[in-house]
């Protein structure tokens, strides 16, 4: 909550200095936002290529059906849920766009010099590379390259808590100064309030899908099994960390579940893996930065159905912390969506200011998930038709 706080007082601060502030004052600002970018752009590389090569290798030689079917049904699920935003945003968006009220890239003022960090990676060989080395080391159990990886990602992990993380409200701060130094920040500012609540709309729905689909697989009430993940949702509001919510998670999914090793597996993987409610998001987002911006133009299901399938790889790369999976995807946003700094500087604006929601929505569905996974369990232990429990 305390990041979220930051990231609006610097939207607040940061357009009232690009409005009311002399050129000089802007400039310096403009030169944060270009180095602060080019040091996001740097490490996007290094989130992709070690925490999925982590994620991978530690799965082992030794992964069996369910955990096979618990990966297939939260990527399918997080994919799933993409393309309804997509449906959301391509009928809603161009509704909400108001006449002149797109961004324009701010071309009059420059930095005073740049700071270029280039990444050794750029984003697809980074993913392809990080599949091929955790393939390698779970097959291999190379313990020494494992121990590489992991460790890197723990570097990476602490650059992001304690230097990303602090600089994000500086760095978005800087773009609305820009932003309102080219007097385009007021039209931006009137879509925010209609995308968000056209995105908490779409997460509602997508978790009544999943659990009318889940009731209809076990042969529950799927208002009641809601109705039991309550405290998971509302405490995902407040802690915006699947990782961090895994405790309630698990006690909420047991009151819908009979076979506790079976929750206690899938609970932490879904936790990992499972990203629809941040999905919905990013592509509801993504949509309305095009929409809003003049360099961008909303794409076709053919163009966006790429995108989404990365997004879900590489969110699974988002590290355990607040804004994590908005870090993990901006690669995807800058090399396949072609984002500019301004379009990413909104980007991060209108995800964070539903981080927590985003969250909610994909811990709640983990339950639906662990319905399923609950009934498959039966089936590949004992051929039995077991359910969850009344």
């Amino acid at each position: 909550m305390r990041l979220i706080l930051r990231l609006l007082a610097g939207i607040v601060i940061g357009a009232l200095l690009g409005w009311v502030a002399p050129e000089p004052i802007v400039r310096v600002l403009i030169t944060l936002k270009v180095i602060l970018g080019s040091l996001i752009g740097f490490l996007i590389p290094f989130i992709i290529l070690f925490f999925i090569a982590s994620g991978i290798s530690g799965l082992g030689k030794s992964s069996g059906r369910l955990l096979a079917s618990a990966v297939g049904l939260a990527y399918a699920s997080t994919i799933l849920a993409g393309l309804l935003a997509f449906s959301v945003g391509i009928v809603g968006l161009p509704m909400l766009q108001t006449p002149g009220g797109t961004v324009e890239e701010v071309d009059s003022l420059d930095p005073y010099f740049r700071l270029e960090i280039a990444p050794p990676l750029d984003v697809i060989t980074a993913l392809a590379t990080a599949f091929l080395l955790g393939i390698g080391i779970a097959w291999t159990q190379g313990t020494t390259l494992k121990s590489v990886v992991d460790e890197s990602k723990r570097i990476v992990e602490l650059t992001i808590t304690a230097v990303v993380l602090p600089i994000l409200p500086f760095y978005v701060g800087s773009i609305f100064a820009e932003l309102a130094a080219g007097q385009a920040v007021w039209d931006t500012a009137r879509m925010f309030v209609a995308v968000l609540a056209m995105v908490l709309v779409t997460q509602w729905i997508w978790l009544l899908i999943q659990y009318s689909i889940a009731g209809a697989f076990t042969g529950r009430n799927p208002l009641a099994l809601l109705k039991n993940m309550l405290p998971a949702y509302v405490t995902a509001l407040g802690t915006m960390s699947s990782a961090a919510t895994i405790p309630v998670t698990l006690g909420s999914v047991k009151n819908n579940c009979r076979r506790e090793n079976v929750v206690d597996f899938a609970v932490p993987v879904c936790a990992a893996i499972h990203l629809s409610g941040s999905m919905i998001t990013i592509v509801l987002c993504s949509l309305a930065v095009m929409t809003m911006h003049a360099g961008l133009e909303l794409p076709t299901l053919t163009q966006m159905l790429p995108a989404m399938l990365l997004l879900g790889l590489i969110m699974i790369a988002a590290p355990g912390v607040p804004g994590g999976a908005i870090v993990a995807a901006l690669g995807v946003l800058t090399a396949v969506l072609g984002f500019s700094e301004s379009a990413v500087g909104l980007m991060i604006a209108l995800y964070m200011a539903q981080d927590g929601f985003g969250t909610a929505t994909n811990v709640t569905g983990d339950g639906a998930i662990n319905q399923i996974l609950d009934r498959l369990a039966g089936r590949f232990e004992h051929g039995e038709s077991a359910s969850c429990g009344g």
